[in-house]
């Protein structure tokens, strides 16, 4: 398979498909390609990443595949729209049919909460001081979030 210049084997990486891990990658570097300056900083800040490793997950060029746990962040940093969103996760279900992902965002309980912020008299500014809240709670939320790998939380 060719992307780019670059030609990505039909092999298999950790039991998935390259193919597969291709098609959401390329889908997702489209989606970055199409959004303002900056984008993959900011995707890389809130996965808690430097910029080398957005660069790697968003290149199909790269087989790695994305961890399921990233999903959610990239899905809200990125700004998919609904069709895109629907394309991107029917992808990532086939790459990884058996990942605890699969549907877990149209599931997850969430609740919402006001919170009363100084307006700082300029939108860009204002649009910055939203985004760094909502990047702080997204990391908050995921060091509270018991790790689905430890038995110890299990009910």
């Amino acid at each position: 398979m060719t992307v780019g210049a670059k030609t990505v084997r039909r092999a298999r990486t950790d039991g998935v498909p390259v193919a597969d891990v291709v098609e959401y990658k390329a889908l997702l570097q489209r989606v970055l390609d199409n959004r303002p300056s900056g984008s993959r900083l900011r995707l890389a800040h809130a996965l808690g990443k430097n910029r080398s490793f957005v660069s790697q997950i968003c290149n199909p060029a790269y087989p790695t595949p994305i961890p399921a746990g990233h999903v959610d962040t990239i899905l809200e940093i990125c700004h998919f729209s609904a069709a895109e969103k629907r394309e991107f996760l029917g992808l990532y279900a086939k790459a990884h049919p058996r990942s605890a992902r699969a549907g877990r965002s149209a599931h997850r309980s969430v609740r919402s909460i006001v919170l009363a912020v100084p307006d700082l008299g300029n939108a860009e500014r204002n649009r910055q001081l939203d985004q760094a809240l909502a990047e702080f709670v997204r990391h908050i939320a995921r060091i509270v979030a018991p790790d689905t790998n430890d038995q110890s939380h299990s009910r």
